[in-house]
């Protein structure tokens, strides 16, 4: 049966409502606009925790100069009803003042080599910026497990790998990306493409189908069936723009070199009009 969870802002009411649902816990981290990728991340934590924390907040800090800060979708009402029919027990929903409340921090997370490459590399800061406030909301909110989509690869490795180095006592929990039935993967972003942009993305998981499927010719095959897809895309519409297409070690995201054998995952960035879209899937490689 369903519950309407209870909505906190600050930290004391955040303080309050978790000392009095004790249990192992387990937090969901969003931004908002909530979809069913979301809340399948939610579903996912109820059977692993007795008590479920989701915080929605947009972060000033992942997002730079000229990016969607400002029309990034916010619709908490409707997010509190969708929590509710999947069982969330409490949302954190703070205003920045609340997450940062001496202005911009001074001293932040550094992704290292994570924020070096693929989102790292096309968004400078992007990385840094999540991890700083992921490992606030950990400190606010002190989970026993952290769920991520896998949607946001790079970000789940970079946060496995912060948790790991500097021992923060939280599991970090991968959870599938989930699709449309036409294999659109769900994004908050997507509310702002077109219908001919909507149909156009689609060329994501395109590519990627193509990509796994070339996989027992080895990585370079990979590549090439994944880059042939994206390229005749952007031959045919000129508001598709491939910002990467990159096959990578799944725990550091360097590309991975022709020999390798065992996972990979094939990361998308695509710009498809004004929206600039992310995508990835985990093959196996087999040695060329």
């Amino acid at each position: 049966m369903s519950h309407a969870p209870l909505l906190v802002t600050d930290r004391a009411g955040l303080a309050a409502a978790l000392a009095a649902r004790p249990g192992r816990r387990a937090v969901v981290m969003t931004m908002g606009a909530l979809h069913a990728g979301h809340l399948a991340l939610v579903e996912r934590a109820r059977k692993v925790a007795d008590v479920v924390v989701v915080t929605i907040f947009v972060n000033p800090l992942q997002f730079g100069a000229g990016e969607d800060l400002d029309r990034y979708p916010r619709d908490l009402e409707g997010d509190l009803e969708r929590l509710a029919s999947v069982g969330a027990d409490v949302v954190f929903a703070p205003t920045p003042d609340v997450i940062y409340p001496d202005g911009d921090p001074a001293v932040r997370v550094s992704a290292g080599p994570f924020g070096e490459v693929l989102e790292g590399a096309s968004r400078p800061g992007h990385l840094d910026g999540v991890l700083t406030v992921v490992l606030k909301l950990m400190h606010l909110t002190a989970p026993d497990v952290a769920l991520y989509g896998r949607k946001d690869a790079q970000q789940l490795a970079a946060i496995t790998r912060m948790v790991r180095d500097l021992d923060v006592p939280v599991e970090v929990l991968g959870v599938e990306t989930v699709r449309e039935p036409d294999g659109l993967a769900m994004s908050s972003r997507n509310a702002y493409l077109s219908a001919t942009e909507r149909e156009r993305a689609l060329v994501l998981s395109q590519a990627l189908r193509a990509g796994a499927g070339a996989a027992s010719g080895g990585a370079d095959a990979v590549r090439a069936a994944t880059r042939a897809v994206l390229a005749d895309a952007e031959s045919r519409w000129a508001d598709v723009v491939v910002d990467y297409a990159a096959l990578v070690d799944p725990a550091t995201f360097a590309d991975v070199p022709a020999g390798w054998r065992g996972e990979a995952v094939l990361a998308l960035a695509v710009r498809v009009g004004a929206t600039r879209l992310i995508d990835n899937t985990t093959i196996e490689l087999e040695a060329e």
